[in-house]
């Protein structure tokens, strides 16, 4: 027997529940389309018990065997929305976080900002001299 990946012995227990409610609806998906193990192993390029394994929603079973099954079924489009930027909530807050810290002035910086707006806005204020016309036009 394989030996198992830390990551899998210490999978969260709503994912493996997840990972169960996969498999069982591949199997449905199979068992739909009047398919042996044998035949769909095949298809996939599995052996028999990795299948099983699948469909037990077994987390040491290869993502591509996954993939594979999800192809068979056209249900392969997903996959890429799986980890769309625009919903990755954490990423999201962390950017926000980040922009709200650097929306934050230093009172000093603020003072210094507007005495220079203001020096600035004395200066123009002041009129720029008439431009001379030629006299005939």
């Amino acid at each position: 027997m394989p030996k198992r990946s830390q990551a899998s012995i210490e999978l969260p227990p709503a994912l493996r529940a997840l990972l169960r409610e996969l498999g069982s609806n591949l199997s449905l998906a199979r068992k739909r389309r009047k398919e042996s193990l044998r035949a769909w192993a095949g298809r996939i390029g599995v052996s028999e018990p990795t299948l099983v394994r699948m469909e037990q929603g077994d987390p040491g079973v290869a993502i591509c065997t996954y993939a594979t099954a999800l192809w068979l079924i056209g249900r392969d489009r997903g996959l890429p929305e799986l980890a769309v930027p625009q919903f990755d909530l954490g990423a999201l807050e962390g950017e926000l976080r980040v922009a709200r810290e650097r929306a934050v002035r230093s009172p000093l910086s603020l003072d210094a900002r507007l005495r220079a707006a203001q020096a600035r806005g004395a200066t123009s204020a002041r009129r720029p001299p008439a431009r001379k016309t030629p006299e005939g036009a």
